[in-house]
């Protein structure tokens, strides 16, 4: 599985950035989808994550009534919707993809740059 990530970029506080997140070859095997970020001299956090079967979606509380993260009709694509962007949503942002079975082995995109200035 590779996965190619768009979307990132500055924007100011209070604004709105649309992540994005392509999965190509062999996505069948594809269990969840999410997102992880990590900012500097922090450490890698989980932001939000989907799974591809029934869609059910579970965010960190901090970005929670703000991102909303959602996969493409093919379950190949995921997307996170970032409204009410702050300074300290900023980080790099990481796509990832993760098989469940028969054990547990995540795929990992390049990382997109997020941004929010004051």
């Amino acid at each position: 599985v590779q996965l190619e990530e768009s979307g990132g970029g500055l924007v100011e506080s209070g604004g709105s950035l649309r992540l994005s997140c392509e999965a190509t070859s062999s996505t069948d095997v594809i269990d969840q989808m999410g997102w992880y970020r990590q900012a500097p001299g922090k450490q890698r956090e989980l932001v939000a994550f989907i799974t591809t079967g029934i869609g059910m979606a579970n965010y960190e509380d901090s970005v929670k009534g703000r991102f909303a993260i959602s996969l493409n009709n093919a379950k190949d694509a995921v997307y996170l919707q970032m409204n009410s962007l702050k300074p300290e949503d900023t980080a790099v942002y990481f796509c990832y993809a993760r098989e469940w079975a028969p054990q547990i082995k995540d795929y990992w995109g390049q990382g997109t740059q997020v941004t929010v200035s004051t």
